[in-house]
């Protein structure tokens, strides 16, 4: 065991979903041309002056309301000094001393157990641009498309134990911003992104060990990964009797490795300083009230609800209410079904997300719809095709968007349950097979599963199972 506490503390910069740039109107769609979305306000030219996108500031205090946070009615921008050729003004325009929002929490269950993270606070910024490297042509680019993006960060405490609770917590986070609709979450993208404070201390201590801080973390695997292995090598350095050196790293996923980017910047280095150009925000009241009443059932409130109205257990009711389409997906289904709320769980998380994920598409891209799955779920339940049946039908259904009960005759694969019918297929089974009969008698029961394969491989996998079984059992007791 470790003599070692690891201390965690996450900063995640979230894109929001506004049509337009925080500061000027330019377009904040992805993957346009390089240098497609650009104005002189964005790039920076002499002169211009920015003008605050107000969706940014609704986002922005929704995000707040919805962590428990407490909303600053004044708030105020200010210039965050660096130089990189993704920054043409050589500033950024962020929040410091006076943010959105301040003092809130968000909390997750790891393994069982219930923690609560605290939140620093949440603050507006707008995003840099991207530095293209091309070895083939021994240069780099820059494109400004990102800059000037309407961006929250969000900064948490430093109440992370492991990397697991990490990685909770982030997952936690992106569903609430997807609830509320100002974020689309996408990893890959760079829209949901973190960089990870990570520090070790002896157990027992409240002193802060040195930390590091890894940058740009765009995965929930590279965030696990990334953590243990900083762990690991700030573990060996401390008892090698090194130091740990506070600086910005950089995650290799390919490799497993972190490497040294640059010597970690304090808020002095940044010179900070309020933005002369923008006057600062001040909320009405009205206008907060009115942001918290458009609030929609947050996924902590929606697990609650599953638990008592559905009756599902804790994970299972966890993981249902963590994606908002899969949550909306799964009741949809319950209401058509009608019947027991756990089995359409049961189909959603065994046989719905493992597609999803196979895909790579979301719960509202599946063309088999909710009232399709309760449709298929009842065929289970009648005795027209069976469970295993039902589970190939299910993937063939999320191609073709077809009607089960349709898609079940064309294709002959309604269950046999006629006694008479399957009668005569278990006499043949059983003639066939006298040694295994005699087997049976005598006592070993599991030689059921032999005659069944027998009657499935026969019937085509048609017959009812139940009343094989009664044929079998009456036959040779």
């Amino acid at each position: 065991m470790s003599r070692y506490e690891t201390v965690i503390g996450l900063e995640v910069h979230a894109q929001l979903k506004t049509e337009s740039k925080i500061f000027c109107n330019c377009s904040t769609k992805f993957g346009n041309d390089p240098n497609e979305n650009v104005c002189p306000v964005c790039s920076g030219m002499p002169g211009v002056l920015p003008v605050m996108n107000a969706k940014v500031a609704e986002f922005a205090a929704k995000m707040g309301l919805a962590t428990n946070c407490g909303i600053n009615r004044k708030s105020v921008f200010a210039r965050k000094n660096y130089f990189y050729p993704d920054l043409p003004k050589g500033y950024q325009i962020s929040q410091f001393e006076l943010p959105i929002c301040e003092h809130g929490h968000v909390d997750i269950n790891v393994d069982g157990a219930h923690k609560r993270i605290g939140l620093t606070r949440i603050h507006m910024e707008e995003d840099a641009g991207k530095n293209i490297h091309s070895a083939a042509e021994n240069a780099s680019f820059v494109d400004l498309n990102r800059t000037g993006v309407p961006l929250i960060e969000i900064v948490s405490e430093p109440d992370m134990r492991s990397s697991e609770e990490a990685v909770a917590y982030l997952k936690a986070l992106r569903a609430i911003l997807l609830y509320l609709g100002i974020c689309d979450g996408n990893l890959e993208e760079g829209s949901f992104r973190c960089d990870a404070n990570i520090s070790i201390r002896p157990k027992g201590s409240e002193e802060l060990g040195t930390r590091t801080e890894l940058k740009n973390l765009n995965s929930f695997r590279n965030v696990q990964r990334a953590i243990e292995y900083e762990v690991a090598r700030q573990t060996d350095l401390v008892d090698d009797g090194d130091e740990v050196v506070q600086e910005t790293r950089l995650y290799n996923p390919d490799k497993n490795i972190t490497a040294s980017m640059r010597g970690k910047e304090e808020a002095h280095d940044y010179r900070y300083f309020p933005d002369p150009d923008l006057v600062p925000l001040v909320l009405d009241e009205a206008w907060i009230e009115k942001w918290r009443s458009e609030l929609p059932e947050l996924p902590a409130d929606k697990k609650a609800r599953f638990l008592d109205e559905f009756k599902l257990s804790e994970d299972d009711a966890a993981l249902i209410a963590s994606e908002l389409a899969v949550a909306e997906y799964f009741e949809q289904a319950v209401k058509a079904y009608g019947g027991e709320a756990r089995k359409v769980a049961n189909w959603v998380i065994g046989e719905l997300l493992p597609y999803l994920n196979e895909c790579e598409v979301g719960a509202c891209d599946c063309r088999m719809s909710p009232e399709a799955l309760a449709k298929l779920i009842k065929l289970v339940d009648d005795g027209t095709i069976s469970h295993k049946i039902g589970t190939k039908v299910f993937r063939d259904l999320c191609e073709s968007g077809d009607d089960p009960e349709e898609h079940v005759k064309a294709k002959g694969m309604v269950q046999v349950s006629d006694t008479g019918a399957l009668e005569a297929v278990v006499d043949e089974v059983l003639a066939e097979n006298p040694d295994e009969v005699e087997a049976y008698k005598g006592g070993k029961k599991k030689l059921m599963g032999f005659f069944m394969g027998r009657i499935m491989r026969k019937t085509k996998g048609q017959a009812n199972p139940g009343v094989v079984t009664q044929l079998i059992n009456k036959k040779l007791s």
